[in-house]
Order: structure tokens, then sequence, then C-alpha cells
């Protein structure tokens, strides 16, 4: 009678070692879902033409060089929590997910506006993937005419409280055959804190596969007039663009010594 009350003891024991073990099973696999979010057909058909939102939501880091007149500007960025660092030959920007620092080489003084500038060339080269983003509103533009050519649109406006600047608005046209993305319309908003009504224009023509996914070679900016691009103005180029789905090392978006954190 105890060798059977024994046998008994130690089924139970081992009956509940199993479920406590499937139970943590079941809790990790639950905290490994992502929810999939439902965009509208014709966006989701621009990510598709692009590579994919599967293949670009497991990269961590991205990395591209800007070659401009006064030297390479070399941008790294984490994907998934948007720390950014803009190493360029006299002033070195970052931001750690919390502050936005600027850091000078030497004693030429930075011209421009840190906290606008930190993330600005990373949003417009992450084109289309970065419009998957969380808190985004998607609806129908008339479609934009350039050279007897149609586009049709894609308007991006944000939900209140996302971002810098919520009431920025984006016009993505695509190619109706293909549909990769042809052309970027934009507005700033970050100075005026309101809506504007002028749209900025840039042309996205040359692409470049990085592991699987189709990245801009050049971005070409064009003068515009009552909201349409008119003549081209200038490009520029991207060059040793890598995607990695390494994390970057977090230390490099820390403040450093001597640096000035941007209020």
């Amino acid at each position: 009678m105890k060798k059977i009350l024994l046998l008994v003891i130690i089924a139970s024991m081992v009956s509940c070692k199993q479920s406590s073990e499937e139970k943590k099973t079941q809790e990790k696999a639950i905290e490994k879902v992502v929810i999939a979010k439902n965009y509208p057909e014709n966006i989701s058909k621009v990510f598709e033409a692009h590579g994919g939102l599967d293949t670009w939501n497991k990269m961590q880091t991205l990395v591209f060089t800007m070659q401009k007149p006064d030297g390479d500007e070399i941008t790294t960025t984490n994907l998934i929590n948007r720390k950014s660092l803009i190493e360029m030959p006299k002033h070195t920007i970052g931001y750690n997910g919390e502050a936005v620092w600027l850091q000078s080489k030497d004693t030429v003084v930075y011209k421009g506006n840190p906290k606008f500038y930190y993330n600005l060339m990373f949003y417009f080269y992450a084109m289309p993937f970065i419009l998957s983003d969380d808190g985004i509103l998607y609806e129908d533009a008339a479609p934009l005419v350039f050279e007897g050519k149609n586009y049709p649109g894609i308007k991006i406006s944000y939900e209140a409280g996302i971002g810098e600047s919520p009431d920025d608005e984006y016009i993505l046209y695509y190619d109706s055959e293909t549909y990769k993305m042809s052309w970027l319309a934009y507005t700033v908003t970050y100075f005026l804190k309101e809506k504007a009504k002028e749209f900025h224009f840039i042309k996205y023509s040359n692409w470049q596969t990085v592991e699987g996914l189709l990245l801009p070679q050049k971005l070409t900016w064009y003068d515009y007039k009552n909201n349409l691009p008119t003549t081209k103005r200038n490009d520029l180029p991207f060059v040793n663009v890598k995607l990695s789905l390494k994390k970057t090392n977090k230390e490099i978006f820390e403040v450093p010594a001597g640096a000035k954190i941007i209020e």
C-alpha cells in the first residue's frame, strides 16, 4: 500500500512539473507573438515590392554614408529603439533614446538644429518601411502626374502625440505597375508647430538591394510650385549601406564627455 501511495505521489509530482514547464513554455510563446497589423492593400504591395516587412522587421541596425561637399556623413541607427548616431567631419550628433546631444570636434559652430536633424535623413532613407510605424493613418491621395506618367498616391498622417512633429504629412507616390516607391511629398511642421500647406518633393528612382531589401542609391530633390514638382534641384548619393541582424553596440549612442544636451 505504501509503495502504491509513493508511486501516486511521484506521478503527481511529475505531472505538476510537466504542467509547470508547459505553462512556462506557453508564456514564452505568448511573449514572442507579434500582432500582425492590417495595412491598406496598396501600401502593403509597396512594402512587398521593396522586400517585405517581415524581412525589414528582422533587421537590427542600419548604417549609411552620405557624400557631401564638406565630407562624408555616417549615420548609424538602431532600428528597434531608433537610437542614432551621425558622425560628421567636424561634429557628432547622437540620440540615446531620451535626449539629443551634440559634440563639436573643433571650434566650428554647428549651424543646424540637432533636434530637428538627428533622425531626418534616416526617415527619408528608410522609406517606405518607416511608414509601417505605429500611430500612422493612411488614406488614398490624388495621383501625381509628372512628365506624362501617372503615380497613385497614399497620404500619411499621424495620430496626436506621435513623434516630435505629429502634424507632419507625407504622400507616397508609387509606380502603378511595379508598386515601387517613386516620389515622396512631405511637409515640414517642426518649426511652425502647426499643419503646413506646402509640400516638398523627393524622387526615388535608383534602388540597391541590401540583405534582400530595396533601399535608395540616391535621393533627388525637386523644386516645386503649387504643391507639384517642377525641375530637378540636387542629388544626394548614399554609399556603404549596411543592414544587420546584429544589435548595435548601445554605448555609441550615449552622451560622451564634453557633449552638449540639446533642450
